[in-house]
């Protein structure tokens, strides 16, 4: 099985670019999103979510309401 997906689009943590397609390995990139815009805010949305789970955890522990 390969590493590497030849269809959609993806963030390379390594070169910090947008791909599509075959690219980086990966293990070494954020995707696939449907589209190169959400691609490009791959870390942003990857921030949010931490934030969502972070804010959850929080509430399930008692900590917040």
């Amino acid at each position: 099985m390969s590493d590497v997906q030849d269809d959609g689009w993806w963030y390379c943590l390594t070169h910090n670019r947008v791909e599509h397609g075959a690219g980086c390995p990966n293990r070494e990139r954020m995707g696939p999103y449907p589209d190169e815009a959400t691609a490009a805010r791959a870390l942003s949305i990857a921030a949010d979510r931490n934030e969502e789970w972070d804010a959850q955890d929080e509430r399930e522990a008692g900590g917040g309401s």
